[in-house]
């Protein structure tokens, strides 16, 4: 049974498994969700999913919900399949390390990038929604901050866990993209070290495969 990825086109989060798919060269078909007719709202969606919110994967009859969870999954079950994404269990310092960055991606980066996108891209797109640009200043001025530390670490190593690849940095992408969408520079201007490894993580062939609107992929 080929992998069932529920969720749109266009959705930031969809965005960030099928990126995490294409990596791991896991055949998956898109089963499309209309959010903009609510579909992610309906009863039969809801039955699956709880919250009202894409994605979720079906696994031959696995149910799994929330992005993140999804990526580091698919980085699990198929280890030695494509891109090494996640360290071994047994290496304890390494997983650590791993931890690490994908907690400062969520503490520290997706609070401000999402909430910007929102107001910034999202709700322009949306009838009778105003962007409240104190929001998007305020967040900007924040992930401009954050960004620092992220300058310190990726001056001491390649990716934020270390010198390997890990979901940890692919969980930036969706959100660290959208960032360009109202003119924010920050992720190739703010310093030499970001410039780098955001340029290299979205020059990747996944991200380049789903950037502009996830599709399904059923062979590799």
């Amino acid at each position: 049974m080929v992998l069932k990825l529920y969720g749109s086109p266009y959705s930031t989060c969809t965005a960030r498994v099928a990126t995490v798919l294409h990596e791991k060269k896991i055949p998956y078909e898109l089963v499309v969700i209309d959010l903009a007719k609510g579909g992610q709202k309906s009863p039969e969606f809801v039955a699956v999913q709880p919250f009202g919110q894409v994605p979720y994967i079906d696994d031959d009859g696995f149910i799994l919900f929330e992005s993140r969870a999804i990526c580091r999954y698919l980085a699990t079950k198929y280890a030695d399949q494509g891109t090494k994404l996640i360290p071994n269990a047994s290496d304890i310092k390494a997983t650590a390390l791993f931890e690490q960055a994908a907690s400062i991606e969520t503490a520290n980066f997706d609070v401000f990038a999402s909430k910007a996108g929102f107001e910034a891209v999202i709700k322009k797109s949306k009838p009778g929604m105003v962007t409240d640009q104190a929001v998007v200043d305020n967040c900007v001025a924040m992930l401009t901050a954050k960004l620092d530390g992220y300058e310190v670490i990726l001056g001491k190593q390649k990716y934020l866990a270390g010198d390997e690849l890990t979901v940890a940095d692919l969980f930036h992408l969706p959100y660290g993209a959208m960032l360009a969408k109202f003119g924010c520079t920050l992720m190739t201007t703010k310093g030499p070290n970001v410039a780098r490894w955001w340029n290299e993580i979205t020059s990747r062939p996944s991200w380049q495969a789903v950037k502009d609107g996830t599709k399904s992929c059923t062979s590799f």
